[in-house]
């Protein structure tokens, strides 16, 4: 493939006779075209060739080049600079250019002469150098071109990197886009298996990776690894801490990952191995980078929203609706099980959703699968409750404290989905309903809460399942109840108690932070994440008045958007994030 790039410095005019003049005009004499401007051009051209009144001559690569200081001028900025600014190089009759191929400034010079230049593979690097340098815009523009008509996954890694060069934005863009996008097929080709090992890793974890399963990701990252495993499997973990392991399908893991020789060779992988396969069994908490589906993945996540109360909050809704936000589309699941209640709990384990308890003193637990959409019962609660909190550690769920219409509960139970069974733990420090409750790093976060009817309480407790022991964290900035959390990026968020704020807390640093303003104050609103950002959804406002409204919190750009509505106005409702196959 090639282009054809040339000087417009021709003129020509429109020939043709005035015909029925009217009485008194004068007739226009007939115009010739003429090609007087490019007739210019070539004899400039043969007086360069045969030396006659050239100026200066071009020195490089051991050749010599006369030429004339106005046709240079004329053609390039660089030229026109150098010859007008009175230094030592432009006074000079020979200019020794470095660094430059004489066969590419014979080809600019043709150019600047009236030639065709033709563009091919072989030449548009080091034409789009030259006239980059010398600032002839238009050969410029003709090259970037060129390679923008070339984009192929053959070639997409060495046009992005001239793109860089030479900073053409919308070319690096555009060769980003086609990495990104055809991942798979760009890794056949050879220059793919020459990049350098960062760069790999770079594209391996972007989030925008067009991929629809994990495991292309996997065997790209094998294909390089293996075309020089001796020089490669050194950086083997880091490209394997770039693939999203719980991703895989299991047995795919086990056959294709854990199996492979080069891995099992390296004791570097081995940890990566470890906390796959205790995702596997255990589940992974929601929020982890690690199993978050990628943008364009068949598999995505998907909030859940289930029952509460209506607009008065009277009515209980025994609704269960499925929220896209790629698509902002709403999908029905189940309906709750038989009846209708509030101030249940809920809460995710290996992708099943479950419920406990609810007004009043219900003690009933159920799970929904979002394969099957099927509600089953499973072990009841040792302690009928509501207001409560539920939440899943290492591979574990814990329903939190409560109330039982007399009391605020200090009880935690503990939930074994192998044995189906509820089992009493250590107790909260302090008795608390209405609380927010998070997983973090393998540890319990209950936050804030109703100490009695009129009371609330600042206290962070922490519960550590190794040791079954509850330690007191640095309060939080607030006394508020009706309040819920959620894990992103190990970091937990609070949003609630008829706060305009979303609070931080960083378990490892022990501090508290406001990140962001919500439109307006709300309690008993659900919040989950999806996608890298936090919904927050639904919930009562200072007026007691429920909404439908959602808002999305990006945590990187620290910006609170408006989302679709809910499907009606709800409060004291569970919301949940779980994995489900989307049909794009």
């Amino acid at each position: 493939m090639h282009r054809r790039a040339k000087e417009e410095s021709s003129c020509e005019t429109n020939c043709g006779a005035a015909k029925n003049t009217p009485m008194g005009e004068r007739k226009e004499k007939p115009l010739v075209k003429h090609r007087h401007a490019e007739q210019i051009l070539q004899a400039l051209d043969h007086y360069r060739k045969e030396g006659v009144f050239t100026d200066v001559v071009l020195m490089m690569d051991g050749q010599e080049f006369p030429c004339h200081h106005a046709t240079l001028s004329a053609n390039s900025a660089y030229f026109r600079a150098m010859f007008a600014s009175g230094l030592k190089a432009g006074r000079q009759d020979v200019v020794n250019l470095q660094n430059i191929s004489a066969s590419t400034m014979g080809l600019i010079l043709d150019y600047m002469h009236g030639k065709d230049v033709v563009i091919q593979e072989d030449n548009v690097e080091g034409l789009l150098k030259l006239s980059d340098l010398l600032q002839i815009s238009k050969l410029q523009e003709a090259c970037i071109n060129f390679l923008e008509d070339q984009l192929h996954p053959s070639n997409c890694f060495s046009i992005k990197k001239l793109a860089e060069n030479f900073c053409v934005p919308f070319l690096v863009e555009k060769s980003e886009r086609l990495i990104l996008g055809s991942l798979g097929e760009v890794s056949r080709h050879e220059e793919f298996l020459d990049l350098e090992a960062r760069e790999l890793a770079k594209y391996l974890a972007e989030e925008q990776l067009a991929v629809l399963t994990e495991e292309v990701v996997f065997e790209v990252a094998m294909r390089w690894v293996r075309h020089d495993a001796s020089a490669r499997k050194g950086v083997l973990r880091d490209l394997l801490q770039c693939v999203r392991l719980p991703l895989l399908d299991p047995c795919y893991f086990v056959e294709k990952v854990e199996m492979d020789e080069l891995i099992r060779a390296s004791k570097e992988c081995l940890p990566l191995l470890r906390e796959a396969r205790k995702a596997y069994v255990l589940g992974t908490e929601v929020g982890s980078l690690w199993s978050r589906p990628r943008r364009f993945m068949e598999l995505a996540e998907t909030i859940v929203v289930v029952g509460g109360c209506n607009k008065k909050g009277r009515g209980k809704l025994p609704f269960v609706d499925m929220f896209h936000p790629a698509s902002g589309q709403w999908k029905p699941l189940s309906t709750m099980p038989g009846y209708t209640k509030s101030e249940f709990a809920t809460c995710t384990l290996k992708n099943d959703m479950y419920i406990s308890g609810g007004h009043i003193n219900s003690s009933e637990v159920w799970t929904l699968s979002p394969k099957l959409n099927t509600w089953i019962k499973v072990a009841c609660l040792k302690k009928g409750r509501w207001r409560h909190k539920m939440v899943a550690a290492q591979g574990k769920i814990y329903a939190v404290g409560g109330y039982d219409s007399c009391d605020r509960l200090a009880s935690v139970e503990c939930y074994d989905p192998f044995y189906n069974t509820w089992t009493p733990v250590a107790p909260l420090v302090e008795a608390i309903s209405s609380a927010a409750v998070a997983s973090c790093l393998g540890q319990l976060y209950v936050i804030g809460g109703a100490v009695d009817d009129s009371s609330n309480t600042n206290k962070v407790q922490c519960y550590d399942p190794a040791t079954n022991q509850w330690t007191l964290l640095s309060p939080a900035p607030f006394s508020q109840r009706c309040i819920n959390a959620v894990t992103l990026n190990n970091l937990i968020y609070v949003v609630g108690g008829l706060l305009n704020k979303i609070f931080c807390y960083d378990p490892q640093k022990d501090t508290w932070s406001e990140v962001a303003y919500l439109p307006g104050p709300l309690e008993s609103c659900g919040v989950a994440t999806c996608a890298g950002k936090i919904y927050i959804l639904g919930g009562r406002d200072e007026n007691g008045e429920d909404t439908e409204k959602v808002f999305a919190f990006d945590v990187a750009t620290g910006k609170v958007e408006p989302q679709p509505p809910l499907q009606r106005c709800t409060s004291y409702h569970g919301c949940v994030t779980v994995l489900r196959h989307i049909t794009r």
